[in-house]
């Protein structure tokens, strides 16, 4: 991996589109260079199957255009946050070294999305501990690497949001992104099991919610994330 700018972690495959594809967008409309890494194959999703997730997953990765797209194979719904699992991040972060990480919200409708919050802090905090031993594929032992901000993005719960991200110009595309997951969301001709997100009116909800973030900013649409420690900035006109 070459270094990026942001590492958008997510515990299933299709987190990141939901709820943060936008801000990715937006930053690399301006340059910056972003990742994706799902923690899980999503493996006990009731539509789709761990392969099919993975082809639509790279298929969202191109239409968004990541520089990567990685899978660990942390158990979905039966992971722990214990080394096994944490250290499989931390080389992932030491071998990409992100400035920002966003990951999955603190609290959510989904008791996965809350433990891999956690599990992906604890992993930025660990990765710039130098008696940490990580290797990467080559069997080179890794530099230690510490992000300098985590975000959690906002995902079903109505959470209250630190900030919010303007991504009008690029709702269309984040909508694309997300439909890529076809298996997943809403199609008129399927014949798989009904989910909470498989209807129409879940893609109703999602436009809804960006509606909802952007209002207060005056935007049509943004998308929403809380700090995990308070930012520090150096000029106030970055605030607005």
């Amino acid at each position: 991996m070459t270094k990026i700018d942001i590492l958008a972690v997510g515990i299933h495959p299709d987190d990141v589109e939901l709820s943060s594809s936008g801000t990715l967008l937006r930053h690399g409309s301006k340059g910056k260079t972003f990742g994706i890494l799902d923690l899980s194959q999503g493996e006990l999703g009731t539509r789709g199957t761990a392969e099919i997730r993975a082809m639509e997953a790279a298929d969202s990765a191109k239409i968004l255009g990541a520089s990567f797209r990685k899978t660990l194979d942390i158990p979905d719904g039966l992971f722990e946050n214990k080394p096994e699992n944490w250290l499989k991040i931390v080389s992932v972060i030491r071998a990409s070294r992100p400035e920002i990480v966003l990951c999955n919200a603190p609290d959510d409708r989904h008791p996965d999305h809350g433990r891999a919050a956690r599990m992906t802090l604890d992993a930025c905090f660990y990765a710039g501990l130098e008696k940490i031993e990580t290797f990467g594929s080559a069997g080179v032992k890794q530099d230690k690497w510490r992000p300098k901000a985590v975000y959690h993005y906002i995902q079903d719960k109505q959470l209250d949001p630190d900030f919010v991200v303007d991504i009008t110009p690029f709702f269309a595309k984040k909508m694309e992104a997300i439909l890529a997951f076809r298996s997943q969301f809403f199609d008129p001709t399927g014949e798989a099991p009904n989910t909470p997100i498989s209807g129409k009116d879940f893609l109703d909800f999602l436009e809804a919610k960006g509606r909802v973030f952007g209002r207060p900013i005056g935007a049509q649409y943004a998308e929403g994330f809380i700090f995990s420690r308070t930012p520090g900035v150096t000029d106030l006109f970055d605030l607005v």
